[in-house]
């Protein structure tokens, strides 16, 4: 089909509403159950290597805030590239499938070489070992999370049933995140850190790679969706960024996940070097996680009262203002850091269930001014956008550290306490601000979305689904 301006388009016509068919609780669980396992693996690399890797390994942080920064500049390369194969792949496994399983190997192997560097490497061997193991391991969860995302959007045409999907989603990946905490418990008490490193990357490549091979021998791809992504690679790129929504969109997300990323990654420095508490880093993850998990029901049901764009928005600003307060911390302050991570995990929940569910909603958009489905050119474009944020937090940490002299495993200098806070609280609540601020621009609500949802079935001659 031949691209059309929304302009160009005629109004939709006036057809009856039917209520949208409810996706099995088997097919959703079993779409989500293979996220355990590489939510375990992507939260112990984001929350635990650079701790890992400065602390055990001796590594210097701006050596590891180099290589998680510069990683990006290929997932720049990566990210595009299986977002438009994905989208083009035509096989009798559907177009999604093939590149799960294609991701078993190089996860694996990519999540053991993080954790199990040889004893006998030299400083720059070391560093180079890790650095391969980055890249191959970002490399990796592209493979899986661009067609994983993809495939999700396609399950269900339905505006709430997206957010049923993706709130599944998020609680399967908790429940991954959750075992990354219980990981790194382990290797905080481990006699010998190194050797608990590498049976626990054993074990979750083993597992992780069971789980993802059980998806693609379970799950059914929608035949309407092959062959249906764009030819041309610039073009199928140039469509995402010059969808109104997504442009706006993504620079929404790139800000907030770029705040997001430090509870993850200044967790364990904080609670060590700022509260005196490194046995509570656990506590303080785990209060974070369960009120995510457990409030998805809560922003499911709230989502079709209010609305996606308004829920999420209130969730931002509880986030900002929430690690706004992290700066007050001080020796001690144990109450205060777990109230406040309580408080952060329920802004997170909600952000983690609306956002890809809007995600698909936009996608929609573009099927109506294109004609084509290309899901994993805009997963690929909003991964990326994770990643990158994610690893300049990274990059961001270490030169700062750094620079204001951390040095591991001693008693930290004022300035090197105040960088810890300043990253930590001040930098993510002023990102959640200034997206908020953004996204209150945003305007594709449930109405647009029905309108345009009745267009494109009436193109195919079927009723509209809700």
């Amino acid at each position: 089909m031949t691209s059309t301006t929304p302009e160009a388009l005629a109004p939709a016509p006036e057809a009856p509403e039917v209520a949208a068919p409810r996706l099995a609780w088997s097919t959703i669980c079993l779409y989500n159950v293979p996220t355990v396992g590489v939510g375990y693996m992507f939260l112990l690399v984001n929350i635990y290597l650079m701790k890992f890797a400065t602390d055990v390994l001796l590594i210097a942080p701006a050596a590891m805030g180099f290589i998680f920064g510069i990683s990006r500049l290929w997932d720049a390369v990566t990210d595009p590239l299986v977002g438009y194969f994905s989208d083009r792949t035509q096989t009798r496994l559907g177009r999604r499938r093939p590149w799960i399983l294609a991701s078993v190997l190089p996860i694996g192997l990519a999540f053991f070489m993080l954790w199990s560097p040889p004893d006998a490497l030299g400083d720059r061997a070391l560093v180079a070992w890790m650095a391969v193991g980055v890249f191959l391991f970002y490399s990796a969860m592209t493979i899986v999370i661009v067609p994983h995302t993809s495939l999700g959007a396609e399950l269900s045409d339905s505006y709430h049933e997206r957010t049923r999907i993706f709130g599944v989603r998020h609680l399967s990946w908790s429940l991954g995140s959750l075992a990354a905490i219980g990981g790194m418990t382990l290797l905080i008490g481990a006699s010998s850190p190194r050797d608990r490193a590498m049976e626990l990357s054993v074990v979750a490549s083993l597992v992780t790679g069971a789980l993802l091979i059980w998806l693609v021998t379970g799950i059914r791809e929608r035949p309407e969706y092959q062959g249906r992504g764009e030819s041309n690679p610039f073009k199928a790129f140039s469509d995402v960024f010059r969808n109104p929504h997504a442009r706006l969109l993504l620079i929404v997300f790139l800000i907030e996940s770029l705040g997001g990323a430090t509870i993850g990654i200044l967790t364990p420095y904080v609670a060590e070097y700022i509260v005196g508490t490194p046995e509570l880093t656990p506590l303080y993850l785990f209060l974070y996680l369960i009120p995510s998990m457990i409030s998805v029901p809560i922003w499911v049901r709230l989502s079709h009262r209010f609305g996606k764009k308004n829920l999420w928005l209130f969730s931002m600003l509880v986030a900002g203002f929430g690690f706004g307060g992290m700066f007050f911390l001080g020796e001690g302050d144990v109450a205060l850091i777990s109230t406040l991570a309580v408080f952060l995990g329920l802004g997170a929940g909600c952000g983690a269930v609306v956002a890809p569910s809007v995600q698909a909603d936009i996608i929609d958009y573009d099927e109506y001014t294109t004609g084509q489905r290309k899901e994993g050119a805009y997963f690929a474009a909003w991964n990326f956008v994770f990643k990158s944020a994610t690893g300049l937090t990274l990059m961001l940490t270490g030169l700062i550290l750094q620079g204001a002299g951390f040095v591991p495993n001693v008693e930290q200098t004022a300035e090197a306490k105040t960088a810890l806070r300043a990253l930590y609280a001040l930098f993510p609540m002023a990102c959640y601000l200034i997206g908020a601020l953004i996204f209150s621009r945003f305007r594709l609500n449930e109405a647009e979305h029905k309108r345009i949802r009745s267009e494109l079935d009436a193109r195919k001659g079927m009723g509209p689904e809700l």
